[in-house]
């Protein structure tokens, strides 16, 4: 049974019409219900991406009541050039190649360490006992936060995403408060928490990457507690979740494919490449949202200034005119020019170092539990978000 036959089970949202095995009519449209143009073709999505002139990630500029200043200074995903570059530059030292290599050793320790508290065990949950622990750990000993408040972590999430809405320029700032009510007060949660670890900083600087952040400068100027905190809350985020849904997801397309399964056995030289497919056909963040900053083509379709796009990255990774037999599930597929980790200045900052951690966690498992599969009669549970693609509970078996 393939996956687009699963994922209704597993509570897959149903705007993630490509996991089911379907294709957009066009590959650019506009949404009359939420006011805003769908991007669904590689070619459109890579065009919007790519061309930050044209369009901008400040999605408040069409959506002035998703503003929340207190919680936008310093978010890098919001921003533009040339802002955008001067605050990347100050932590891309910490995630070059070399630097995320060093890394190895302490994520081979950490998963040894996470499977041996399973150690004969006939069944675990992936999620919690590996697959969110893992990168938390790193990412908190990168940035000075005591890991073992990683089940704070793990609620300001869920409490993050949960009941997060859909986007819609037709909804009152109250009727986004109203729906984002949980997620707020865990933002505030998560600044408060960073925020007094940040001051804290200020008093008795360590060798870490906050430490880094209190004393980095802009233009001559430090930045403000705001842009630090805000910073580092990001970071926090995306440096967890993205590996966490990775490796969850490629258990799951893995164990959904046996074929694919029994090729990545026989030659375990394709774990990165099926690491890769994972992104494409299951891809953790399936959009981006842009504003079009001036009136533009794309797609044959004429985008009005200040109109909003969702630029559909999850449905572009299936599109046929890109990729061959696109909804197959292949380890080997190549080339592989996915956009799971999105495109051009925002591309996923810590892209080299979830691609490590998946590598060396899954490998491990791997060998430490070659019989690792789901269990039949408790089936995936999936994110119940349209920002999340994947798996938030997997139950597994290993004999």
């Amino acid at each position: 049974m393939t996956i687009a036959t699963r994922v209704d089970e597993w509570g897959a949202h149903p705007d993630h019409f490509w996991l089911r095995g379907r294709d957009p009519e066009q590959p650019v449209r506009f949404d009359e219900g939420t006011g805003t143009w769908h991007v669904y073709g590689y070619d459109e999505c890579v065009e919007v991406l790519s061309d930050t002139k044209a369009f901008s990630a400040d999605i408040t500029r069409a959506l002035p009541e998703l503003a929340t200043p207190e919680f936008d200074d310093g978010n890098l995903l919001r921003m533009d050039p040339p802002d955008h570059g001067k605050l990347r530059k100050l932590v891309s030292s910490a995630f070059t190649p070399r630097v995320v290599a060093d890394l190895e050793p302490r994520i081979r320790d950490i998963t040894h360490e996470l499977l041996d508290a399973v150690e004969g065990k006939d069944r675990f949950e992936l999620v919690t006992d590996l697959a969110y622990p893992l990168p938390v750990i790193v990412i908190a000993e990168l940035l000075g936060v005591p890991a073992s408040d990683r089940d704070l972590f793990r609620g300001w999430v869920d409490g993050l995403f949960e009941n997060r809405p859909g986007v819609s320029v037709h909804q009152t700032r109250e009727e986004v408060e109203e729906l984002m009510g949980s997620g707020l007060d865990s933002v505030r949660q998560m600044w408060d928490y960073l925020a007094e670890h940040a001051a804290e900083r200020r008093r008795r600087p360590r060798q870490d990457l906050l430490t880094k952040l209190v004393n980095a400068e802009v233009d001559g100027q430090r930045l403000s507690e705001t842009q630090v905190v805000n910073f580092a809350n990001l970071l926090l985020l995306a440096g967890h979740i993205t590996t966490t849904l990775l490796l969850g997801n490629t258990v799951l397309c893995l164990d959904a494919h046996p074929d694919q399964a029994a090729r990545l056995r026989e030659d375990p030289s394709l774990l990165p490449s099926a690491i890769e497919e994972t992104l494409r056909f299951l891809s953790p963040f399936p959009w981006s949202g842009r504003v079009a900053t001036e009136e533009v083509e794309l797609g044959g379709c004429r985008i009005g200034r200040d109109q909003l796009l969702m630029v559909m990255q999850g449905a572009a990774n299936r599109d046929g005119r890109r990729f061959a037999d696109p909804h197959a599930f292949d380890v080997a597929r190549d080339p592989n020019p996915h956009l799971g980790f999105g495109r051009g200045i925002h591309f996923c900052l810590g892209a080299p170092l979830a691609r490590l951690e998946a590598r060396v966690a899954l490998g491990i498992l791997r060998d430490r539990l070659p019989d690792l599969r789901t269990d039949p009669d408790d089936p995936a549970t999936f994110m119940a978000t349209t920002d999340m693609a994947g798996v938030k509970v997997l139950p597994v078996l290993t004999r």
